[in-house]
């Protein structure tokens, strides 16, 4: 599995960024840096102004990479989009019966994240945390559209229909099989950023996952 993953390259839309940050060094402390003082301080303080005092780099050549910070929380979304979209497919690739293959689908999806040696700039447990906390921000804005038009959420839609063609090998007379993807991708976030920030209004606690809730939800919904 390593080795498979050594050999893969993350690929993020183009119009995302002005320069790729992973063809140079500045770049990918830009990325690493940017996640970490994100998680820090939270994406509505965070400036680079502030991330090139961090990495002891001119703003502006920051602005090089990207043209402001939202193109930039759409890079570390979709990076981590992508990222988890090759978790789910080499880990439910070589699984024949559909029911199993679903079990392991959401247990991807909804699991804690642990860090993957591969991407040495990039932190995941960390970045998780930002999608959590901040990947609505990428899209609740007036420019949603616009930017789905461009392509800017594919990695994220494509998860929804990996997930929604799992479901319809178990039944595929079931009618909402993309909004039941849908909530569990986006549910799972919910259910971390409640057992972290509010216990008292879920059963999802800091030692479990909601792994084994949307696994049940989803079998007794489709059943």
């Amino acid at each position: 599995m390593d080795r498979l993953f050594s050999n893969i390259k993350i690929v993020v839309p183009e119009k995302i960024y002005l320069k790729d940050p992973e063809t140079s060094e500045l770049g990918k402390r830009i990325i690493k840096h940017s996640i970490l003082l994100i998680d820090e301080i939270g994406f509505d303080d965070f400036t680079f102004k502030k991330l090139g005092s961090q990495i002891k780099s001119n703003e502006s050549s920051i602005y090089r990479y990207f043209e402001s910070k939202h193109k930039l929380l759409l890079y570390l979304s979709s990076w981590y989009w992508a990222w988890l979209e090759y978790q789910l497919v080499f880990e439910t690739h070589s699984i024949s019966d559909p029911k199993e293959k679903l079990q392991k689908a959401i247990e991807v999806l909804t699991r804690s994240v642990t860090e993957d040696t591969t991407y040495t700039h990039i932190n995941e447990i960390v970045l998780h945390r930002i999608i959590i906390n901040e990947n609505s921000k990428s899209f609740l804005t007036k420019q949603v559209d616009q930017e789905n038009k461009e392509g800017y959420f594919v990695a994220y839609k494509r998860i929804i229909s990996r997930l929604n063609d799992i479901i319809l090998a178990i039944n595929p007379h079931y009618k909402y099989p993309l909004s039941l993807a849908s909530n569990i991708t986006e549910g799972a976030l919910y259910q971390h950023f409640l057992k972290d920030h509010f216990s008292s209004l879920t059963n999802i606690s800091k030692t479990s996952s909601p792994s084994k809730f949307f696994i049940e939800l989803t079998l007794n919904a489709i059943k």
